[in-house]
């Protein structure tokens, strides 16, 4: 990338075949991506401007953007956001970037409050809705909080993590969404801030998208998934401590009937079922993702 006088075509053909060249997974799109970034554009607008020259001080920035994404470093990280639930989320170094099969979870969660909502309305009961409590540990970003929000309009929802970085990230993200006024968060480990006498027993559903991957496994984690924090990744010896803590802590959040939903590793599904096999809960059941594999635990409290 020696010549100086570079137009977008030509920078996006010679970005997309030096990332086929180096591993990168979607080439094009990456380079195409990266771009609309430098300049401030839609990927759209790329494709206008084909014949636009880049300025000095565009090409140095693609450039090192480059060159840091066949070092390994993320995408999301490079572009600072990343799209979940058809909505782009601010993320950074502070957070986990929010993938793909989460997804399944948040849209479990929406299909459960959604259904328990159509049964309410079919009561001879009041009209009105009795309130839409929603907690969330370990929110992240908060994708997960916003996107429920968003989602399920009646509903609040409380979301706690123990990094005040990652927080910063989620209340950003709640503002830029618009649920600034139904999305709260708390610092604090797990529920542990929730877990007030005047608020046990009130929460329809507790969503989690915890640490799950084994700490033996975090060492041989790709390249670009361990530039994202640990603390957001390792599970702990099996991948299930967080859950082992945070099981007992729904059950005294719910109300009962109310739902637990967390998301868990593709071969962690029976491991997962037996922590939520006590008096407190109904059995369990297992939800795979978009490839079938086992991705979401769905359990509801007695």
């Amino acid at each position: 990338m020696k010549k100086t006088n570079w137009t977008v075509r030509e920078v996006l053909a010679w970005t997309a075949q030096y990332f086929f060249q180096q591993g990168v997974e979607h080439p094009r799109l990456e380079a195409e991506l990266l771009l609309a970034h430098v300049l401030g554009q839609t990927r759209v607008k790329l494709y206008i401007n084909f014949d636009q020259p880049l300025q000095p001080n565009e090409l140095a920035a693609y450039r090192e953007l480059i060159k840091r994404r066949v070092q390994g470093y993320p995408l999301a990280y490079l572009t600072g956001q990343r799209e979940f639930m058809s909505l782009t989320f601010e993320v950074n170094p502070a957070v986990l970037i929010p993938r793909p099969e989460t997804e399944t979870l948040v849209e479990t969660a929406v299909e459960l409050v959604r259904d328990a909502v159509r049964r309410y309305l079919a009561t001879d009961g009041p009209v009105e809705l009795p309130p839409i409590r929603i907690a969330e540990a370990g929110t992240g970003s908060g994708a997960i909080a916003v996107s429920l929000a968003r989602f399920l309009p009646a509903a609040q929802v409380w979301a706690t993590d123990i990094s005040p970085a990652a927080l910063a990230v989620a209340q950003r993200n709640a503002e830029r969404h618009g649920v600034a006024d139904r999305v709260r968060f708390y610092e604090g480990d797990l529920l542990e801030p929730l877990l007030e006498p005047t608020s046990c027993g009130q929460f329809a559903l507790v969503v989690a998208n915890l640490p799950y991957i084994p700490t033996p496994e975090i060492p041989r984690l790709a390249r670009e998934v361990r530039c994202e924090p640990v603390l957001a990744l390792d599970g702990g010896a099996d991948g299930l401590d967080l859950y082992r803590r945070l099981v007992p802590q729904a059950a005294r959040l719910l109300k009962s009937g109310g739902y637990l939903v967390m998301e868990i590793g593709f071969d962690q599904g029976k491991a997962a079922a037996a922590l939520l096999a006590g008096e407190d809960w109904h059995p369990p059941r297992i939800k795979p993702d978009l490839a079938g594999r086992d991705r979401v635990v769905v359990v509801q409290k007695k």
